[in-house]
C-alpha cells in the first residue's frame, strides 16, 4: 500500500485549528512507512462518497478517512457502489463524535499515533450490514458498526446538527433527554429465521461498542458474518432510565424483557400508524418497515495489530 487517498471532514467532531497540523504529522508518519497520501477535504454531504468512488476507480491502494462514524459510513457506501471498491482497504483516523470503530479497533484518538498503528496494519475482508427500507428500497445503505430502530432512530432523526457540530456527543444526550417523556416507545414486530417478537427498540450490532461509553451487543464481532441483535420490550421511559446504570456496568444481558440473539437478517415491521425510525452508524435512514441483512465479504478493512501492553516494573 503505497498510494493512499486521505479524506478529511473538517465538520466531524470538534476539530479546531490544530486538526490540519495533526493531519500533516500523520502524513509524515505514513510517508516514513512508505505510504504516500493525497489529502482531500470535503465540504458538503456526498463529497466523501464521491471521493471514495474515485479512489476505487483511480486504483488507489488505500483509502484513509479522517472523520467520525458518519463520514466513515459515507465512505463505505461510496466504495461498495464502485466496481472493485470492496477490494480497496479502508482505514480510519478517528476525528468524530462517537468514534465507534476506533474504540472497537483500539485506535488512539491522536492522529500521529493512530497513523503509526495503521502503517503496520493488516487488510482483512469483513461483512457489512445492509439496511433496506422496504417501502423505499432506493434509500438502502450499508453500515459498518451498528444500526437500530426505535428511540435511537428517533433521536438521530431529531438531533440538531448545528448543536452536534458545537457540542459533539452531548447533542445526542440533550436530544435523548428532550424526547424521553415525549416519545411513546411504540412497539414493532421483529421477524428473523428463529425469532419473532414485539419490541420498542432493536440494535443490530456488528461491534461491541454502541455510542458514548456504552457497550450493548457485547458478543458482536466485525469478523463474523452475522449480527448480534439486542431487543427491548418495555414501553416505559422510567424503565429505560433504570437500564442506564445496568448498561454502564455491563449487566443488561439477562435482564427480563431484554433479548439477545445472533442472525444474519431481521425484518422490522410497524404495528400501528405511529412512525418508528431507523438509523445506521448514527445517521438517519427511514421509517419502518426496514430489513437489516448481512453482506459477507463486502469490504476490506485495515486492521491494526493490538497495541503493546505497558511493561510493569
Amino acid at each position: 500500500m503505497k498510494n493512499a487517498l486521505m479524506i478529511h471532514n473538517p465538520r466531524a467532531g470538534n476539530s479546531g485549528r490544530h486538526r490540519l497540523r495533526a493531519l500533516e504529522e500523520s502524513r509524515r508518519v505514513l510517508h516514513a512507512a512508505g505510504i504516500e497520501t493525497t489529502l482531500e477535504e470535503v465540504s458538503a454531504p456526498g463529497d466523501t462518497a464521491e471521493l471514495a468512488r474515485n479512489a476505487a476507480s483511480e486504483g488507489r491502494d488505500l483509502l484513509i478517512v479522517c472523520g467520525g462514524d458518519g463520514t466513515l459510513n459515507e465512505a463505505v457506501n461510496g466504495l461498495v457502489a464502485s466496481p472493485g471498491g470492496g477490494q480497496v482497504p479502508l482505514a480510519l483516523l478517528p476525528g468524530g463524535t462517537a468514534n465507534i470503530l476506533a474504540k472497537e479497533l483500539g485506535l488512539p484518538w491522536d492522529f500521529s499515533r493512530a497513523a503509526s498503528r495503521l502503517a503496520g496494519a493488516t487488510p482483512r475482508k469483513i461483512a457489512l450490514g445492509l439496511a433496506t427500507p422496504l417501502e423505499e428500497p432506493g434509500k438502502r445503505r450499508h453500515f459498518l458498526c451498528v444500526a437500530g430502530a426505535g428511540p435511537d432512530g428517533a433521536i438521530v432523526h431529531a438531533v440538531d446538527l448545528e448543536l452536534k457540530g458545537r457540542a459533539g456527543i452531548l447533542a445526542y444526550w440533550y436530544e435523548g433527554a428532550r424526547q424521553l417523556f415525549g416519545y411513546t416507545f411504540p412497539k414493532f414486530r421483529l421477524r428473523a429465521a428463529e425469532h419473532s417478537l414485539e419490541a420498542s427498540l432493536v440494535i443490530a450490532g456488528r461491534t461491541k461498542h454502541y455510542g458514548g461509553p456504552f457497550q450493548i451487543t457485547t458478543e458482536a464481532s466485525l469478523f463474523e458474518d452475522c449480527f448480534e441483535f439486542a431487543a427491548l420490550e418495555t414501553q416505559s421511559a422510567w424503565r429505560y432510565l433504570s437500564y442506564l446504570p445496568t448498561l454502564w456496568l455491563g449487566g443488561l444481558r439477562g435482564v427480563p424483557g431484554v433479548h439477545y440473539w445472533k442472525a444474519d437478517a431481521v425484518v422490522c415491521e410497524p404495528l400501528g400508524p405511529e412512525p418508528v425510525y431507523a438509523q445506521v452508524d448514527g445517521e438517519p435512514l427511514a421509517r419502518l418497515p426496514v430489513e437489516f441483512r448481512i453482506v459477507p465479504g463486502a469490504l476490506t478493512l485495515l486492521v491494526p495489530q493490538p497495541a503493546p501492553r505497558a511493561r510493569v516494573a
